[in-house]
């Protein structure tokens, strides 16, 4: 975590702590997973598309189809 340190610096190391405190769960993955949110580079704003590349039907989640593809083979 040290080493992390020294690539962003004390100061959002010091208040990726005080987050993981918070939450009262103090393991070096909780750090490193708020230090990681604080640095973040921003999210790209919404890009316009042309039309062409708009979805015409959206996607649905098929837990079945997966499981049909498994076949009988897989036991639970």
């Amino acid at each position: 975590m040290l080493l992390t340190a020294r690539e962003v610096g004390l100061e959002p190391l010091q208040v990726a702590c005080e987050l993981a405190l918070e939450c009262g769960v103090i393991t070096a993955a909780v750090v490193m997973n708020e230090l990681r949110r604080l640095t973040a580079p921003p999210r790209p704003s919404d890009i316009s598309l042309p039309e062409q590349l708009r979805l015409r039907v959206e996607p649905v989640a098929d837990c079945g189809r997966y499981d049909h593809l498994r076949g009988s083979q897989y036991v639970h």
